[in-house]
């Protein structure tokens, strides 16, 4: 993992099938290989909006060259789906698979507004289990807003009742427990000269579960839904407003990774730089290592 990483080419070599957003460069992606099949799931979207779409795109390869879009899993805001619970109130970004040993699926998906959501994927997982009774499931809210809404927001753009700073989910499964991990609080393209109040900038958050469906509780025992997620990993020392997170097993050992900023080096998108650390486990509840 300490590399060294170099740029071997993109996933898609053309712009998203999805009519929406920034197709062209589609972002928020996450892999998973299942019985020889890699599959990519991506986010189409515009910042601010839920305008947005998680497509997906499969090959026999990790590599770039062979991969085939196949387009929408779940989409917000317009198109086919959208009029159908939770659609109706969430953006579909962000996606992660979860995938069980006995081959059931389930896709999280979610960014501000009222959080992150949970369905079933079908066996080709491409597609969800239904589009009109997608037995979604909530997995996490932040009820505060941040700040007031913008004067121009309305249901599709901008929150009309303030920016709820939650997104990025990612499951990871250890010793009996599913972890549902997430981002919360400002990320990103930050102005040095009016920086997030101290403990208000992205940290990485955990609630956990005996049930991949959840509910997923804090180490304090509040649900997620009600604004509960223990803080695992938040600036230190070098390291300012880590977030966007996942888990991967190494061995026999759990690494968290994540982006994060460097103040000496800049606060930039272009800025953000990759860590990771290992993780132990106290009485079930993760713990970072330096």
């Amino acid at each position: 993992m300490a590399g060294p990483w170099r740029h071997v080419g993109s996933v898609l070599d053309a712009n998203s099938i999805i009519p929406k957003g920034d197709r062209a460069v589609p972002w928020a992606p996450t892999v998973v290989a299942v019985d020889g099949t890699y599959y990519c799931y991506y986010s189409v979207s515009k910042a601010g909006c839920r305008d947005s779409a998680v497509g997906v795109a499969t090959s026999k390869s990790p590599g770039p060259g062979k991969w085939h879009d196949h387009g929408v899993v779940v989409q917000t805001g317009t198109g086919n789906g959208t009029d159908v619970s939770p659609y109706t109130i969430s953006n579909a970004i962000d996606p992660a698979a979860l995938v069980l040993p006995d081959g059931s699926a389930y896709l999280t998906f979610g960014s501000y507004w009222t959080g992150i959501y949970q369905v079933p994927l079908g066996k080709d997982l491409i597609s969800p289990v239904s589009t009109t009774q997608p037995d979604a499931r909530h997995l996490a809210y932040e009820p505060n807003a941040i700040s007031a809404p913008n004067p121009n927001a309305n249901s599709i753009c901008g929150d009309p009742t303030g920016p709820h700073a939650i997104e990025g989910a990612f499951t990871s499964y250890h010793d009996g427990y599913y972890y549902l991990w997430f981002s919360h609080g400002r990320c990103c393209d930050l102005d040095r000269g009016t920086l997030p109040a101290a403990g208000s900038e992205y940290s990485i958050r955990v609630g956990r579960s005996k049930d991949p469906r959840g509910p997923y509780i804090d180490q304090a025992g509040k649900n997620l839904v009600d604004g509960g997620g223990t803080v695992i990993y938040g600036s230190n020392a070098e390291t300012y407003a880590p977030g966007g997170q996942g888990v991967i097993r190494v061995g026999d050992t759990d690494i968290l990774y994540y982006h994060y900023q460097n103040k000496t080096v800049g606060l930039a998108f272009s800025d953000a730089l990759l860590g990771f650390n290992p993780l132990k486990y106290v009485n079930g509840w993760p713990v970072v290592q330096a």
